[in-house]
């Protein structure tokens, strides 16, 4: 029974570091280590989705993107502005999301709304993204239940 709970758990690590790009991706030369897990999520498309969805509930500027970002995943998931804001600018130019001044008259915060096209590109990645995500949690939850048997 302990071998097949044993195998069971190696697999389901394997299968989520093979999910989040491998350990070579992970680390790569002259850059600093990377989380196979967060680094994954960087990759499929989870910033993208979590910028939507919160921006679809309501008008929203980088600095509260990347706080609420870095709140609902524990710091697990942390954007820092060199990814937000390159991000928001493709959104932008992608026409999902709109972008307006707080004060026009001079450079303020940028407030972003979803547009059309926007909410479309949400629903697609709400059922593109799901299987990644369940993958990752029943992943973490073999690894929680091996080691700590909970």
């Amino acid at each position: 029974m302990a071998g097949k709970k044993s195998q069971r758990s190696r697999e389901a690590v394997r299968e989520a570091v093979a999910q989040a790009g491998g350990i070579e991706e992970a680390v790569a030369p002259g850059r600093r280590a990377q989380d196979p897990f967060t680094g994954g999520l960087r990759r499929r498309a989870v910033l993208p989705l979590l910028v939507l969805h919160l921006i679809s509930k309501g008008p929203s500027y980088g600095n509260q993107l990347m706080e609420r970002i870095g709140a609902m995943t524990a710091g697990v998931l942390s954007v820092n502005p060199n990814t937000m804001y390159p991000l928001l600018r493709q959104l932008e130019g992608r026409g999902l999301i709109e972008g307006q001044w707080e004060h026009p008259e001079r450079r303020s915060r940028r407030y972003y709304s979803l547009t059309a096209e926007g909410r479309a590109e949400y629903k697609r990645l709400v059922d593109e993204v799901r299987p990644f995500l369940d993958s990752v949690k029943s992943s973490i939850d073999e690894i929680v239940q091996e080691v700590y048997g909970r």
